[in-house]
């Protein structure tokens, strides 16, 4: 099968869903200052696209996906992320959201044959973003790029007016009944540098691993990695194939993390039922988690370290970080070293109060501090500040005042993870969380012109059937006329 009878098959199977065929079944809402979208998605990454492809199942097309990126280069794929393979094995589904044409595996099978598919181990991060292309463009995805979502700011009626900038702004605003942030995993808060950097170099000596780095600059220069995780070693290996002359991987702990918790998840239906839990088993779960976060795959772990260049250094967290006329001179445990350029990979902070877009509201917005009060050995200020969601990851209010302002916000992003696991923060979960998230907003939906859609069951007075048939009236009479015969 080619690429081209792949998006007829598509095609095909969508049209035996009747999808883009039937009418919306929510009716326009009228505003003199500008047309109301029913829902606007902020993100056209995975997740972005996956929940407009849902919402179109649904019957609500009145929607918009807006991504600051150029297009092609939305979500980290082909910008800061450094992996050559995906993380997540290839046989897990996600965005196809049950279709089978619409399956990586689909798509890939398609170009290279069935044989192809059983020669991959993991996915191709490169490949994986051509995926994604390609199934914004057969679903005819509504994407405008360009477009920086700057302010959300609530109106009357269950309305977000929604300040935006950009050269792909079709305005500088939009209005909305539904809003959902599907920003990914910096969507909640904001990538971290620790102060003891960010207070003691200047920014020419150091970039977080979510920056657009010149590794060309690197050449021939020794750098060090502050970090144990995945991304560290992508990094390490990434610099190490651009020319650097080593690169230095520093992890506090005393030993590499082995166990890889998202594996158990996707077999024990953890993932899937995650929501359900109570909130002492939720913050116990994902406490476990963050203290056994995944660790670098074995085929990452083994590509960085393949390098002569490479040094691991274990139990060595930085003490102190300071600029010298040869660099940044770091001290740990294990002694002082100075290096040329410095890469921090350490992870993001969660916190509505980071994002300016919510700075009208995130005040009223409910944190897991204000709900539950984890047990001392377990109570973790990093989980506390993350929202307290609904199982349908809206927002919800710690105050009365607020409940207007935060009604029709969704964060399907990583601040979700404390509250719905990780349904919306990682490949495996999203097959089970895009449907559940677009369940609530269609409910919600309902339920915010509930009154109008029953008015108008009531009301209804279409004659569906036109036979004609003697009337009892008529039946009546003939009975009568018969017995005077008799």
């Amino acid at each position: 099968m080619s690429l081209e009878e792949l998006n007829e098959r598509v095609k095909k199977d969508l049209s035996y869903l009747n999808f883009k065929n039937a009418e919306d079944w929510l009716q326009p809402l009228e505003d003199p200052e500008a047309h109301v979208y029913d829902v606007v998605i902020i993100g056209g990454g995975q997740s972005g696209l996956a929940a407009a492809f849902a919402l179109l199942r649904e019957r609500i097309s009145n929607i918009l996906v807006l991504d600051e990126n150029p297009e092609g280069y939305e979500g980290p794929w082909e910008t800061y992320a450094r992996m050559v393979t995906l993380r997540t094995p290839k046989h897990i589904t996600s965005i196809d959201l049950g279709v089978p044409s619409l399956t990586f595996r689909s798509w890939w099978e398609a170009q290279v044959g069935a044989e192809g598919w059983e020669k991959v181990d993991k996915i191709p991060r490169s490949d994986w973003m051509e995926y994604l292309r390609w199934y914004r463009k057969v679903l005819q995805l509504p994407v405008i790029n360009d477009v920086k979502l700057t302010l959300i700011d609530p109106q009357r009626d269950n309305i977000h007016r929604l300040q935006i900038e950009g050269p792909g702004a079709p305005s500088d605003q939009l209005l909305a009944r539904k809003v959902i942030l599907a920003t990914g995993i910096q969507g909640g808060g904001e990538w971290h540098v620790p102060s003891m950097i960010s207070d003691n170099l200047p920014k020419s000596l150091y970039a977080h691993t979510s920056e657009t780095i010149d590794f060309n600059a690197l050449k021939g220069k020794k750098i060090a990695i502050l970090g144990g995780g995945a991304s560290a070693f992508d990094h390490a290996n990434f610099a190490l194939s651009k020319g650097v002359s080593e690169a230095h991987v520093f992890v506090r702990r005393k030993e590499m993390p082995r166990i890889n918790p998202i594996r158990q998840m996707e077999m024990s239906g953890m993932i899937e039922r995650y929501h359900s839990l109570n909130d002492a088993d939720k913050y116990a779960v994902m406490t476990h988690f963050f203290k056994n976060n995944q660790p670098p795959t074995n085929d990452t772990f083994n590509r960085a370290t393949s390098w002569s260049g490479f040094q691991l250094h274990l139990g060595a967290p930085w003490l102190d970080v300071t600029a010298t006329v040869e660099g940044a001179q770091v001290t740990t445990p294990q002694g002082t070293f100075t290096y040329d350029y410095l890469i921090i990979s350490t992870g993001l902070l969660t916190d509505p109060a980071l994002r300016p877009e919510l700075k009208l509201v995130e005040s009223h917005i409910l944190r897991w501090s204000d709900v539950y009060q984890a047990p001392a050995e377990l109570a973790n200020p990093i989980l506390d500040a993350h929202p307290y969601l609904s199982s349908g990851y809206s927002f919800l209010s710690r105050d009365e005042v607020g409940k207007k302002r935060v009604h029709g916000l969704y964060a399907y992003n990583y601040s979700a993870l404390i509250s719905n696991g990780i349904t919306a923060s990682a490949l495996s979960g999203m097959r089970f969380g895009i449907p559940r998230l677009i369940s609530a907003v269609a409910d919600e939906l309902f339920q915010d012109h509930s009154q109008e859609i029953l008015n108008n069951y009531f009301d209804y007075n279409e004659q569906e059937f036109v036979g004609e048939w003697p009337t009892a009236e008529h039946n009546e009479q003939d009975s009568v006329v018969s017995a005077l015969k008799e």
